[in-house]
């Protein structure tokens, strides 16, 4: 009886383990990840081949081995339809396909297809020692970060006048492997800052069609919210970034203030959203203006409304 109260209590508390981590899953407010660590490996060339000619009619026909293929190499490619490193971060191994090895009658192996990895715009690429790698901008950009090994030559590759019948091939190179941070910042042309509660998801819902989480309490958003403000006159529009409400020390980590303020690098300009019902709106600004200037100084240099 014992035993079976034992396994009982345990399977209701996996069971009750599982439904949190299901709900958090599925709460749209977790799905938002702005930094990612993955592993890349390309793959191991393929080796060349040791044949020779034999056909009748032909004497001496010589050598005639294949060279391998190379690897894949893994990619970054952005997508502009993607606004988190969240499917990232669910898989975190990417290997490249090994090349091919050569075969006789001179054929030489078919290169395999490489591997890509969508990243949101704005993903920032650092290497393992924190050195910046380069960044992803624009939709479509391409950004190797693992090429695959060099393919091995055949023995056809070899032949010479002194020497015209090796016996030997050069095999594959294996690709390179690193672990990489990738790490986003939110491309816009607006950014909606303040303090928490100051109605700047409202604004962002008014001007545009996104659908921010809204209600009546502090830190409601918790990542940044996206909008585009469409200007039917000029066929253009401007993209809206509604960043998560700053504290006072947020540029020492308070409030995950750091994890805010990393989006704010890339907005072009920066729109103050002060409360009419704030006690002292004048000491909000200031504070949010100290925490850009202590974050960086060249945040203060942007243009503010």
């Amino acid at each position: 009886k014992f035993i079976g109260r034992h396994r009982s209590t345990l399977t209701l508390s996996v069971s009750s383990e599982k439904t949190t981590e299901i709900s958090h899953k599925n709460d749209p407010e977790w799905s938002f990840f702005d930094t990612a660590r993955i592993n890349v490996k390309g793959g191991e060339g393929g080796d060349g081949c040791v044949a020779f000619r034999r056909e009748k009619g032909i004497s001496m026909g010589g050598p005639f081995g294949g060279n391998g293929s190379r690897g894949g190499s893994v990619f970054l490619q952005c997508d502009p339809n993607l606004n988190t490193l969240g499917p990232v971060r669910h898989k975190v191994h990417y290997k490249g396909p090994d090349g091919s090895n050569g075969q006789g009658k001179g054929k030489h192996a078919a290169a395999p297809k490489d591997v890509y990895v969508n990243v949101p715009m704005g993903t920032v690429v650092r290497d393992e020692n924190g050195a910046l790698c380069g960044e992803l901008t624009d939709p479509g950009q391409k950004f190797i970060v693992a090429r695959g090994g060099r393919g091995g030559r055949g023995n056809l590759a070899f032949k010479t006048e002194r020497n015209n019948a090796p016996k030997f091939m050069e095999k594959g190179e294996k690709g390179s492997e690193r672990w990489i941070s990738l790490e986003l910042k939110v491309v816009a042309d607006v950014g909606f800052i303040g303090v928490p509660n100051a109605g700047k998801s409202t604004l962002l819902s008014s001007v545009s069609n996104a659908k921010p989480k809204i209600a009546d309490y502090p830190f409601t958003t918790i990542v940044p919210n996206l909008g585009v403000w469409d200007d039917m006159d000029n066929l253009s529009g401007l993209v809206l970034a509604d960043i998560p409400g700053l504290l006072e020390g947020a540029h020492s980590g308070v409030g995950l203030g750091l994890a805010f303020l990393r989006h704010v690098q890339r907005c072009r300009v920066l729109v103050h959203i002060v409360s009419g019902e704030s006690p002292d709106p004048v000491g909000d600004y200031l504070a949010i203006q100290q925490e850009l200037e202590l974050f960086s100084p060249k945040l203060v240099e942007k243009s503010q409304v």
